[in-house]
């Protein structure tokens, strides 16, 4: 805990309050633009009059797919690409990492990957120089982007990342999130099976937010946007806000996102203010603003 994460935040009605500010706006995608299965209200709306008051946006994904297959699949729900000025995802900088692979953590790895990989994420396979084995004694290190189905859960794969621990196989977790909501619905996310792996002992490599790497990337984006006069928007102070804080500029802590239920005031608006102190308090982060959603 830090003595900033007790103190009050400011709590603002929409980005119209903030837009003199800030020049350059990195977005969340997942609880900030959508919920999984369409926009949120206003959120529309709102990257339109951030274009139209000539500011620079970048949606940065934890989704482990990448950069141009989320593209596609947040175009589908309804946020094309002329809402925003570029976009990166933690499958895109995964991909990139492991094409390369030339980062210390791959020194002496047998580029051979165990996969918990379900297959609509198969596509982060394509263009890898891998082998592909399902014997984790055989393996070099295991990939993981998420659960198979929405409704597994750890337990699930409790022999699998035992296993993988007792072998000390490095992990390469493809996304930092523990959950997402999906039209309501709770669902597991591969941070969730990182976190469990790295308490059974075994060695995780995370790529994605909170991680420093993928900010660079949104800041060579924003290119000749100075870091004071950029903003990072996020539901979750775990990834978005920590992640903004380690890269040195602004938050917007979207309050109705993945910590919606635990902000909630008794009539169900967002936030309370004692309950998002106490969040800040337990979590260790606190955002510079928070909004009850991404409107305008």
């Amino acid at each position: 805990m830090t003595a900033s994460s007790t103190l009050p935040v400011p709590v603002v009605a929409g980005l119209s309050s903030l837009i003199d500010r800030y020049e350059g706006f990195i977005l969340d995608l997942w609880g900030v633009l959508h919920d999984g299965v369409r926009p949120y209200p206003g959120a529309v709306d709102a990257l339109r009059r951030l274009m139209a008051a000539g500011k620079r946006t970048v949606i940065l994904s934890n989704g482990p797919r990448r950069a141009a297959a989320v593209a596609r699949r947040t175009a589908e729900i309804g946020i094309g690409p002329d809402l925003y000025d570029g976009l990166h995802s933690s499958g895109e900088e995964t991909w990139q990492s492991l094409a390369a692979f030339g980062d210390p953590i791959y020194d002496g790895m047998v580029r051979r990957a165990f996969l918990i990989v379900p297959e609509n994420d198969r596509g982060l396979l394509d263009g890898l120089d891998l082998a592909i084995t399902e014997d984790l004694g055989d393996a070099g290190f295991i990939l993981v982007t998420g659960l198979a189905a929405a409704a597994e859960t750890l337990a699930d794969y409790e022999s699998v990342l035992a296993a993988g621990a007792r072998l000390r196989r490095p992990m390469i977790c493809a996304n930092p999130d523990l959950e997402v909501v999906r039209g309501g619905v709770r669902e597991l996310c591969a941070g969730a099976l990182a976190l469990r792996y790295e308490a059974l002992g075994g060695p995780v490599h995370y790529h994605g937010k909170p991680y420093p790497s993928v900010y660079r990337r949104c800041f060579a984006l924003l290119a000749g946007v100075e870091s004071p006069h950029i903003l990072a928007v996020g539901d979750s102070l775990r990834t978005d806000i920590a992640g903004a804080r380690g890269a040195g500029i602004d938050s917007l802590l979207i309050t109705g996102g993945i910590h919606a239920e635990e902000l909630a005031d008794a009539a169900g608006g967002h936030p309370d203010p004692q309950k998002l102190a106490a969040a800040c308090a337990r979590v260790g982060q606190r955002p510079t603003f928070a909004a009850p959603s991404f409107v305008w």
